[in-house]
């Protein structure tokens, strides 16, 4: 999908939503969207599962971000996106560009694939919904043959580092601190580490693999 202007929190303005609408099932996001909405039917829980953004790479991403769980914006627009009016997703686009990361090379989704909570307040993934989402975990990974990384985002997220590598053995795992404002805005350390993942990410995203070769 090409974009006209890509800015934070652009989902944020209707015709943007709308765009990003018709392209759901465009040839390098169908496939996965088709596979969010077996998550929808299977589970029952409709929207509270977004969709694959197809202004990202889709199916050729080499590089994987998994965050934990979709939070209420993600609810909102119907997509786990960089481009969602929230904090978080402005600092994880913005971050990106610095670290010289190019969306197409990316896709973005959530290890808990479902919005947990109630009204509008998310609720901290536990054992069991991480648990519960592994089987959709594993089948996305087999759905992205092209990934050469994979970053998980935040502490929750990087519980399932070993279940992760365990699946996908041609990929690298990297961990980085989630862009969240209450770690982004008080911690210039963590800052500092998440440039640092996402260069790193950028230049093995950029190199072909040993099966591409």
């Amino acid at each position: 999908m090409q974009l006209a202007t890509d800015q934070a929190q652009s989902l944020r303005d209707p015709d943007v939503r709308i765009a990003r609408e018709a392209a759901v099932w465009e040839t390098h996001v169908g496939p996965l969207n088709s596979f969010a909405r077996q998550i929808r039917q299977q589970t029952g829980v409709g929207r509270k599962v977004p969709y694959f953004d197809p202004a990202d790479g889709g199916l050729n991403a080499r590089c994987l971000f998994l965050l934990e769980a979709p939070g209420a914006k993600a609810v909102e627009s119907g997509f786990v996106s960089r481009n969602n009016p929230d904090p978080t997703a402005s600092n994880f686009f913005e971050f990106n560009k610095l670290a010289g990361l190019p969306r197409e090379n990316t896709v973005i989704w959530n290890v808990v694939p479902w919005y947990i909570g109630s009204e509008g307040r998310i609720r901290p993934a536990s054992a069991a919904d991480i648990r519960s989402a592994e089987p959709y975990l594993t089948r996305l990974l087999g759905l992205l043959p092209n990934l050469s990384v994979i970053v998980l985002v935040g502490r929750k997220a990087q519980r399932v580092r070993r279940f992760v590598s365990s699946i996908a053995t041609g990929s690298i795992v990297l961990e980085m601190p989630h862009p969240g404002p209450k770690v982004f805005n008080t911690r210039p350390d963590a800052r500092r580490a998440m440039l640092q993942t996402l260069r790193k990410a950028a230049r093995l995203a950029s190199t072909p693999r040993e099966a591409d070769a």
